[in-house]
């Protein structure tokens, strides 16, 4: 477990790397990015598993970010893991830059999905759950590995959602932790204005087991995280309920959190005072595009963790492969996507 303060000074961090991207590009979706920055930062940091010297290693925890409108917070936090440059950042949403608006696959950069229609994230991971089951199953638990994804209020409303939410569970995909960022806000109003459903109940139903916690505390995300990973008979919902630009103020340095008007505009469009709230997050709103120190710790630290983690499963996997060579011919053509010998000629239709 790391110090906390390092965790939310790179919380912050992330939430100064996203306002300033939108800032530059003077368009985007800062808010959401803002709100959700501590639990993206603490499933990096400490439980997101993979190789950092070979993004496609088939064993990584595979994360996947649903609303890409929140993509500043998804290029902030693999900024700090060493997979996008600072310069990067600074072409957000700018002509056949490596970081569009919504994420565009590139799994060597740690983006494992295309982004676009809410709701799609959540097929999307239930796929890769269902993939992983598959090869568990015929493989052995050698293949085991965890899928996340970050979900929103709108995704939750979106009807594709409703029949992944179904067949996960009942599916039991206890290798799928979704993580709800629910802040109530959307682009043009509160979500209230649109839904009162209890969104806890529906995925109770569904056979998820859900826990609701502060979204923006660290400890209570990394508990949440813990209980999810020990729970193997059904897939995890936690509700994290998050504030929308956490951390924003006005020009006369009062709170401008909770703002819908965050929410798809630069903080400077939508009322609020993007110096103030740099200083507020402890940045130089004249320097905004910088790795704090102490974001530098916290991450080489998570890389030597990763190293020696992924290390301890390659010996694992390569003993396994010994003792059964079969199996391992199989995982070797299914990953390498060779199709089978076939004699198409013998089949009758």
């Amino acid at each position: 477990m790391n110090n906390n303060t390092l965790i939310n000074k790179a919380a912050d961090n992330i939430r100064i790397l996203s306002a300033s991207m939108v800032e530059k590009a003077k368009s985007g979706h800062p808010g959401g990015a803002m709100g959700g920055a501590d639990f993206i930062n603490l499933l990096f940091s400490e439980f997101l598993e993979y190789d950092p010297e070979d993004p496609t290693w088939e064993l990584r925890d595979r994360f996947f970010l649903d609303p890409g409108h929140m993509s500043p917070m998804l290029y902030s936090v693999l900024c700090l893991s060493g997979k996008y440059s600072l310069d990067e950042l600074k072409e957000f949403r700018q002509w056949g830059s490596p970081t569009p608006g919504h994420p565009e696959i590139d799994v060597m950069r740690g983006v494992e999905n295309t982004s676009g229609p809410l709701g799609q994230g959540h097929a999307y991971a239930a796929g890769a759950a269902i993939a992983a089951k598959f090869l568990q199953a015929r493989l052995g638990d050698v293949m085991d590995y965890t899928i996340y994804s970050f979900i929103s209020d709108g995704g939750i409303q979106e009807e594709i959602s409703q029949g992944v939410g179904r067949i996960a569970g009942h599916l039991g995909l206890s290798n799928l932790i979704m993580f709800y960022d629910s802040n109530n806000i959307q682009l043009s109003t509160t979500t209230n204005a649109v839904t009162s459903e209890d969104v806890a109940k529906k995925y109770e139903a569904w056979n998820w087991k859900v826990i609701t916690i502060d979204g923006n505390d660290a400890d209570e995300i990394r508990n949440a995280l813990k209980e999810a990973k020990a729970e193997n008979e059904k897939p995890t919902l936690i509700i994290g309920n998050t504030i929308m630009g956490r951390g924003a103020l006005k020009a006369d340095s009062t709170s401008f959190e909770c703002q819908v008007s965050t929410h798809g505009q630069p903080l400077s469009a939508a009322g609020a005072d993007f110096g103030q709230t740099v200083k507020n997050l402890g940045g130089d709103p004249e320097n905004p595009f910088v790795i704090f120190p102490e974001s530098e710790e916290l991450y080489a630290a998570r890389k030597t963790q990763l190293n020696r983690i992924v290390s301890a499963k390659k010996a694992k996997l390569n003993e396994w492969a010994k003792a059964n060579p079969e199996l391992a011919e199989k995982k070797r053509k299914w990953f390498a996507r060779e199709l089978p010998q076939i004699d198409w000629a013998a089949i009758q239709q």
